[in-house]
Formats: C-alpha cells, structure tokens, sequence
C-alpha cells in the first residue's frame, strides 16, 4: 500500500512539473486577486489590516479550486483512471496519493506566497504565524473535500462549475475558522480553539473524504 501511494504521488507530482502552467495559473491568480484589493477598497492600513485575514483566505479558496476539475478528469479521458482502480491496493489509498500531489503543486506555493501578501494588506505580524499554521491545516481538508466534488462531477460539462456549487458550502466551517484563528492572534486573544477545530475538521476529512471519492469515482466509471 504505502509503495503504491508514494508511486501515484511521485507520478502525479512529476505530471504537475511537466504541466507547470497549472500551478502557476493558480498562484498567479492568488497573487493579482489578493494584489486588486487595494486598488479596490483603498489603501487606507486600517482598512486592510482589518480584511487582510478573510482577503487571503477567500482567495487562496477559490485559487485551490481552479486546478480541481483536472484532479482525475486527465486519468478519465486517457484510460489510466480505469487502470488506478484495479489496482492491487485500495482506491481510497491511490486518491489519497493524488490530493496529496494536487495539495503539495497547487496549496503549498499559496502557503509560501500567503505571509508576503499578507505584509501588502498590512497584517500585523502577529498573525504571520498563526496564518501559515491555520492554512497548513485548513487548505489539505480543502484538497479533500475537493476531490469528492471533482469526483462526482467527473466526465460532465461545465464539470467545474458543477464541483464550485457542490464544495463551496462544504468550504465554510474551514474559512470560518481559519479567519477566526488570524483575527484572534491579530488582536491578542486566544487562538488555539479555532486551530484544533482546523485539526479534527482535517482529520475527518481524511477518513471520509477518500472513501466518499473512491465511490463516486468507481460509480463514475461503470
């Protein structure tokens, strides 16, 4: 099992790497979204300091959402899909491997680029630490509840439209907290209620949501 799962991994990362327009159009679109936002509100450091949390969190949601019609829809339409889930190990485990490759090529250069954005919106720098930790934990339970989305939706039109209609409901206890947990550090008050909850949401994400993606993926394909 663990050999297939680092197999899928390294397959997907080095498939990422050769199609690297896919993250940068993701980072790209995090970084010019999160750079309008000055531009539209003003450039009054009180105003962004107070939106700099939810700023950051919205976007690098909906960026984590442009590569997510593509987690399994390049497998369908090649007929290496079919071949995952014959494999001799269980599918949940091989569509583990996969978001761990979409969240290492698409979310972990968000999470880079997240603390330098969060300078331009003029957070303070109490909640640096607190934003990185909140989204190492909040953005692999979006991956995960991606994944079903994506799954679901696999082989229709207009796929990524169907997968924001389904997930983004599911997206808003992860942005709840996640902004909760910045605005609590930024202000000084406790915080680690909201990054426990960041905790167990990402550690139920990572039991069902692979079962529930192994499922639609297989009534996908029959």
């Amino acid at each position: 099992m663990i050999a297939v799962f680092l197999t899928v991994l390294g397959r997907d990362i080095r498939l990422a790497v050769r199609q690297g327009t896919d993250s940068l159009m993701v980072v790209a679109f995090f970084v010019v979204t999160v750079v309008l936002f000055p531009f539209g509100v003003g450039p009054e450091s009180a105003v962004l300091e107070r939106i700099s949390a939810g700023v950051l969190w919205v976007t690098a949601l909906l960026a984590s959402m442009l590569s997510l019609d593509r987690l399994f829809q390049q497998d369908y339409e090649d007929g290496s899909l079919d071949h995952l889930t014959r494999a001799p190990a269980p599918l949940a485990g091989i569509v583990a491997a996969k978001v761990a490759a979409h969240w290492l090529t698409t979310a972990l250069p968000l999470i880079a680029a997240a603390p330098l954005l969060a300078i331009l919106l003029h957070m303070r720098p109490e909640g640096f630490a607190v934003l990185v930790v909140a989204m190492v934990l909040g953005t692999p339970t979006l991956s995960l509840i991606g994944a079903v989305g994506a799954a679901l939706v696999l082989g229709a039109r207009r796929g990524g439209v169907l997968v924001a209609l389904l997930i983004l409901p599911l997206y808003v206890p992860v942005l709840i907290f996640g902004v909760s947990a910045v605005d609590a550090a930024v202000m000084g008050f406790a915080y680690t209620a909201q990054i426990k909850i960041l905790a167990a949401l990402l550690m139920a994400s990572l039991v069902l949501c692979p079962l529930a993606t192994s499922l639609a993926l297989r009534q996908a394909l029959e």
